[in-house]
């Protein structure tokens, strides 16, 4: 129980969890809420494994959020237009692979140095390879730390329109089982059209 008012020092550890996670996102450019509250969590000196120690990615984002609208307030809306508008393009130009949009050009938490990020369900990785080959597309190969069970087989990193994305390629079958926040083609068009205040759809 919490003693004259102070949050219990679980809370406030999470917190500052979250808060340095969400620092480390925006100015070094970590796209990865699970690398970021572990790397947080080390320099703050607390234990990774310990239960209820780690802040949620819902947490992350709130402070992430907070964190842009002090900082980067001026910036951040036109970032995030000209990111969504690089992200129609190219899922455009890749729309028989079954592009869906993720990660923070969706959710409207992209910062300055933010991937596109697009999830693709083709029958084989290598047609998009060899599409982007013959588009005259430069592309490298960005190698995973651990290849746990749902990762993309492959995942391709490129220039857009000025803008560094991010293919993440699945096999055609995953795309029924994909549960986190994605967009189609129209929902990103509608995001691009939709005045600021919108509430930002996923699914």
């Amino acid at each position: 129980m919490a003693e004259y008012g102070f949050p219990p020092r679980g809370a406030q550890r999470r917190r500052e969890i979250a808060a340095l996670a969400a620092r480390m996102m925006a100015e070094d450019g970590i796209g990865d809420f699970g690398f970021a509250k572990r790397k947080a969590a080390r320099r703050l000196g607390a234990d990774e494994g310990a239960n209820g120690c780690l802040p949620t990615n819902t947490e992350i984002e709130a402070e992430l959020r907070r964190w842009q609208t002090l900082y980067q307030g001026e910036e951040l809306p036109e970032r995030l237009a000209d990111m969504r508008q690089a992200a129609a393009g190219l899922m455009r130009l890749l729309s028989e692979f079954r592009p869906y949009l993720t990660g923070s050009a969706l959710d409207g938490t992209a910062g300055r140095y933010a991937e596109v990020e697009i999830d693709l369900f083709p029958e084989s990785a290598k047609d998009v390879e060899i599409f982007l080959l013959n588009a005259a597309l430069p592309f490298e190969h960005r190698e995973t730390r651990k290849a746990p069970p749902g990762a993309p087989e492959a995942i391709l990193t490129l220039e857009w329109e000025g803008i560094p994305a991010r293919l993440s390629i699945y096999p055609a079958p995953a795309e029924r089982n994909r549960r986190q926040p994605r967009a189609r083609l129209a929902q990103v068009e509608a995001l691009i059209a939709a005045p600021p205040s919108r509430e930002e759809p996923t699914g």
